[in-house]
């Protein structure tokens, strides 16, 4: 039988449909190579692999703007491509997802950051990056605070997905900040440890622990240690909301007026945790933005977290799925 508790939580996956979300952040294309292994190369002792087929996924900012599609929500999407053949690749994914994509700016003065895993056998040989960490070129940062500034009044949330390629600049982080506050509308930030503090005064920050632990210098072993490392975050960003992910251990959720609430980890079968971040941020904004209270979203994205770990690569969730891992842990 439903209890008051999950009919309020399923009436939030429901609330989610349509919800529109500015995404914000670092996009990427990964890209795999699949193939097979017969033999070693005679130049070098190193396998030779015979390339089968080639596939595509939006990655980065890119991935949490996907999730959002898959939770029934409407992405528009900012972030910055290269003039060349993996950004438009990406751009053209995405579109057919039904992202919006008119906040795609093209620097021609780096590349679209590709990440290409060469698979054989079913088993990651290697993987080659090929990105840049510099910010923006000067004409695309005012290109991308434009872009922000036009959005941020017809959305419902905003996200930011930091992956330190060099979006979370100074300039756009402000312009982010500004027109957040002047339409009130609430930022999710999931920063990289380096760039923390760019993020003051957000509504959500979200971290796992090995993040919070890089953030603040706080080795996390137990709960002591874990609320230390917390209080540092929250004294540093001062956020409503710090959420801290915790793989098995669950999530612990710190709030403004010093409540925590921590939130258990579903026992399931783990099989891969790429993406999983994005998916747990995506769902904690298009909760909030469907009206769930923080401690209400958080439930929700631990729900997403543990669904979309039992599928292989980087992977969505859907709302049904979500439902049904309120239904498995009631």
């Amino acid at each position: 039988m439903e209890s008051d508790r999950q009919r309020r939580l399923n009436s939030i996956l429901k609330l989610m449909e349509g919800r529109r979300v500015l995404v914000i952040g670092d996009v990427m294309l990964d890209e795999y190579v699949w193939g097979n292994v017969r033999r070693i190369s005679p130049e070098a002792p190193v396998m030779v692999v015979e390339v089968e087929r080639d596939s595509y996924t939006p990655g980065g900012a890119a991935n949490v703007a996907k999730n959002v599609q898959a939770l029934g929500g409407k992405a528009l999407l900012v972030g910055v491509i290269g003039n060349d053949e993996a950004g438009h690749t990406l751009a053209d994914s995405l579109s057919e997802m039904g992202v919006e994509t008119s906040g795609l700016v093209v620097d021609s003065s780096r590349p679209t950051t590709r990440k290409t895993r060469i698979i054989a056998h079913s088993q990651q040989v290697v993987r080659v990056d090929r990105e840049s960490r510099r910010k923006p070129s000067n004409s695309a940062t005012k290109h991308l605070i434009s872009m922000v500034e036009d959005s941020v009044g017809s959305v419902d949330i905003v996200v930011f997905s930091d992956y330190d390629k060099g979006m979370a600049g100074r300039p756009i982080v402000q312009a982010i900040s500004q027109a957040a506050a002047s339409h009130r509308k609430r930022v999710v930030v999931n920063p990289k440890p380096r760039n923390v503090k760019q993020f003051k005064s957000m509504s959500v920050i979200s971290l796992n622990q090995s993040e919070a632990e890089a953030a603040t210098g706080i080795p996390i072993k137990d709960e002591k240690s874990l609320h230390r490392a917390a209080r540092r975050l929250m004294n540093t960003t001062q956020p409503e909301a710090l959420l801290i992910t915790r793989g098995p251990h669950g999530m612990n959720l710190y709030a403004s007026n010093g409540s925590v609430e921590t939130i258990p980890a579903h026992l399931v079968e783990v099989y891969d945790v790429a993406g999983a971040g994005d998916t747990v941020v995506s769902t904690l904004a298009v909760a909030l933005a469907a009206g769930a209270s923080f401690e209400e979203a958080a439930v929700l994205a631990n729900c997403a977290g543990g669904a979309v770990v039992r599928k292989v690569g980087v992977a969505t969730v859907s709302r049904d799925e979500i439902s049904s891992m309120l239904t498995c842990s009631s």
